[in-house]
């Protein structure tokens, strides 16, 4: 059977796992372009700098990458491939180090073509290292864990509320005191957005991590 990670891999997609994206270093700098290339079979993605002198397009790498150090590089397995509902371009790579990756395509295709190939990525390796290190739940604690993660859904749901009811109140405040551009508003608000963004991430990772274990206990109990 074809694995998705095959399947992405032999689709011709444009980027190959390979190209320049823009990615979101800190306050001060803003947006910078960097090479990236993903090794499918050790599931490590790097990233080289660049320099405006170099050759090179979108698709093909400058001469000094081919030779160069990373300027960084990240294991796939475990993370988490979000794309971001600000554009059509942008996109997040959330780490099981506790590293995050903001990154932005070219355009909306791109972007859509990197999450496929990354997500094809993640899912082999992570299941590749949830076969080598975990052992199966005994069923007592295959049900507990099943009732916590309804548990965290529930949960997850209501703070989706309260974050849903504090940007509507943001938006449509009026008053002599505050007004829905305050910097401080903008801050809670994005702060709030991006706490309920990292805990998706963080159940899709415990979700994952259920299913393999549930499949796990099936093939033990038909042997």
């Amino acid at each position: 059977m074809e694995t998705n990670l095959n399947r992405v891999l032999n689709q011709g997609v444009r980027h190959q796992l390979n190209g320049l994206l823009c990615k979101y270093t800190n306050v001060m700098k803003g947006w910078q372009y960097r090479w990236f290339s993903v090794d499918p079979q050790s599931g490590v993605l790097s990233y080289y700098l660049i320099d405006s002198t170099s050759s090179g397009d979108d698709v093909h790498p400058p001469a000094h990458v081919l030779s160069g150090a990373p300027r960084g590089q990240v294991h796939l397995a475990g993370a988490v491939v979000c794309p971001s509902d600000e554009d059509s371009r942008t996109f997040s790579i959330g780490c099981a180090s506790g590293d995050t990756l903001k990154l932005r395509a070219s355009d909306a295709r791109a972007r859509q073509e990197w999450v496929d190939g990354l997500r094809a990525v993640v899912e082999s390796h992570t299941k590749a290292m949830d076969i080598n290190n975990s052992t199966p739940l005994p069923p007592r604690e295959l049900l507990a864990a099943s009732d916590a993660m309804v548990s965290a859904r529930q949960a997850l749901y209501l703070t989706e509320q309260c974050n849903a009811s504090l940007a509507r109140t943001i938006e449509n405040m009026e008053c002599a005191t505050f007004s829905p551009t305050d910097p401080d508003l903008l801050i809670l608000k994005a702060i709030s957005a991006a706490s309920t963004q990292c805990l998706h991430q963080c159940l899709s990772l415990l979700q994952r991590h259920q299913e393999i274990q549930n499949l796990r206990s099936e093939i033990i109990s038909i042997n």
